[in-house]
């Protein structure tokens, strides 16, 4: 299906407004037309007509009064609810639009966004999705305004002299045959363009969040010449955007400017024979500012337009992009979850050319156990726990809950059974309260301040400048990493979940800040199937299994003093940490 025909789904709900706005704009552009007739009227009718002064002043006034009616009272509102109405239909379908984006983004995989710049997401649902605006104001209004102006003046212009319109109307085939040779490789330029664009906004997005790491390397210099050559790169891409865009004027202006000067050198002739009277001439004259004034227009509209056709290319593109997580036609809701997970078999890798993370490992969890899995980074263990979730769907092997295979649960209602607290705690830059809620959005007051009160989190809230309701800054600048991690532990008080997942909690945290918060996560930890994450050893000792993980495969597993006892790699790993 074309971009011209699913941009048109979104248009559709609009369709009687827009019908409005172009009748409304029908009128609003006809009213112009009065003019060059009234020309002709006064020059040939009342001034060169017979019959004292004193007659032909009062039918000039009579008329130019009539005139002046339509012109300052019927046609100011008339213009004010064509741009009104147009404007209020074009932000409708762009709000539309950016919703439905919305959506697309919350239900694609986090494999999208780890191969995905955010400021190149963000390029197209705000710089993309605001340039097709263009298509509905322009292609779908005032184009048609346009073309109907064109047509009303050829009729009027018919009617007084049928040789002399066609001579007007003989450069049309021209315009036509401009702006198919022209706008074809405008759209492709006009892509090009919006791309480099976005690489300039992604670039620029990526070195906001990084500039304290910019800073603190001082590679202020290094990450000018980084900029200046995606900024160069944008500015080749617009150079030859705009070389186009000109010759495209430069050729369409000159048709444009020959026209009139070929109807007025006729006319004169014309006149000089007497077989045009001066009126007609100079009404003439001023319909084919009419006839051309649109047809600029048009032109204009083509460039536009072209515009609008390359950002609905990249926003179809973007709604094309696939879902890599899917809920099955007969998916049922994760509801009353015991606990009871059992990976089967599973093997993983991120993409289909990478080497697998995940090699047919198996792990039981009952219901209520806390399972620590330990290991060297990159052995694989943050990689079995996003799993769970379904961030990433297993390339091989099943994972079960309650004896269901996670794939078979609505995968929304599978994530609000589980709970996370993750070493990088993401806070947004609203207040604690509207932070703490994101584990439940409907909770109340008194809810989240008992969530708080168990994170350990409520007496350094109530010591910020505005308690609950303080601004947090962007990631949660303001705070710090105990402060931020109380507050997503909190979360997960809120949420209440049967399942608990953290990864890291407690790893880059001073002495004070990993007591707090070792005591809030024991706490949460009761009576939940929990999965630990760990690096420090000497924070999981309590839990009931110990799964040491190395290259993707279990090595070992047990109790702390079930593997100390086997004195293998975990009690190797462990004696290394006691030492240090």
């Amino acid at each position: 299906m074309g971009v011209t025909k699913r941009y048109m789904k979104f248009v559709k709900p609009y369709r009687l407004q827009i019908v409005g706005t172009i009748i409304i704009g029908v009128i609003k552009f006809s009213i112009p037309l009065i003019i060059p007739l009234l020309l002709k009227y006064i020059l040939d009718d009342i001034i060169g007509g017979a019959g004292p002064a004193g007659e032909k002043t009062k039918e000039l006034f009579t008329i130019m009064g009539i005139i002046f009616v339509i012109f300052l009272v019927v046609r100011p509102p008339i213009e004010y609810y064509r741009q009104y109405f147009a404007q209020w239909v074009a932000s409708k379908v762009l709000f539309d639009i950016r919703n439905q984006l919305f959506t697309h983004l919350q239900q694609l995989s986090l494999r999208y966004y780890a191969n995905t710049r955010a400021g190149e997401i963000i390029s197209r649902v705000i710089n993309d999705v605001e340039q097709t605006k263009n298509f509905v104001i322009t292609g779908l209004m005032n184009v048609w305004l346009d073309v109907v102006t064109i047509f009303i003046a050829i009729g009027i212009m018919l009617w007084m002299d049928i040789k002399l319109t066609l001579i007007s109307i003989v450069l049309f085939p021209l315009y036509g045959l401009s702006v198919k040779y022209f706008y074809g490789k405008l759209r492709h330029l006009t892509r090009e363009r919006s791309q480099a664009l976005a690489e300039v906004q992604g670039h620029l997005h990526e070195r906001v969040q990084g500039m304290p790491v910019i800073k603190s390397f001082a590679i202020e210099d290094h990450e000018q010449r980084e900029f200046s050559n995606e900024n160069a790169n944008f500015l080749d891409k617009a150079l030859k955007h705009t070389s186009w865009n000109a010759k495209t004027f430069a050729i369409v202006n000159t048709l444009t400017d020959i026209a009139p000067l070929i109807v007025i050198s006729y006319a004169g002739y014309q006149v000089i024979n007497g077989n045009l009277t001066i009126g007609t001439m100079v009404a003439f004259i001023a319909y084919i500012e009419q006839l051309y004034g649109p047809m600029r227009r048009l032109i204009n509209s083509s460039t536009t337009l072209t515009q609008a056709f390359a950002s609905m290319d990249r926003v179809f593109e973007f709604i094309d992009v696939p879902y890599d997580i899917l809920d099955k036609p007969n998916a049922v809701k994760a509801e009353n979850v015991q606990g009871d997970v059992s990976f089967e078999n599973v093997s993983f890798r991120y993409n289909d050319n990478e080497a697998l993370i995940l090699e047919n490992l198996s792990l039981r969890v009952k219901k209520g156990e806390t399972v620590a899995l330990v290991g060297m980074s990159g052995g694989g263990k943050s990689t079995l726990v996003s799993l769970l979730p379904r961030f990433y769907d297993v390339t091989e092997g099943r994972i079960l809950l309650d004896s269901i295979d996670i794939q078979d649960y609505q995968a929304q209602s599978l994530r609000s059974q589980i709970g996370m607290v993750l070493q990088d705690t993401f806070l947004f830059s609203d207040s604690v309260r509207e932070n703490i809620l994101v584990g439940n959005p409907d909770a109340t007051q008194e809810e989240v301040v008992t969530a708080a009160k168990a994170a350990n989190a409520h007496d350094f809230i109530l010591s910020l400048p505005d308690g609950y309701e303080s601004k947090v800054g962007e990631r949660g600048v303001k705070l710090s990493g105990g402060q931020k991690q109380r507050i997503s532990i909190a979360r997960v008080f809120l949420k209440n979940p049967p399942i608990l997942v953290m990864d890291e909690a407690t790893s880059s945290l001073d002495l004070e800040s990993e007591h707090l918060i070792q005591e809030a996560l024991e706490k949460l930890a009761k009576e939940r199937t929990t999965f630990i994450v760990a690096h420090r050893l000497s924070t999981i000792t309590h839990s009931d299994k110990i799964v040491l993980i190395e290259n993707g495969e279990i090595v070992e597993q047990g109790t702390h003093h079930e593997l100390m006892k086997q004195q293998g790699h975990y009690h190797k790993l462990f004696q290394i940490q006691q030492l240090d």
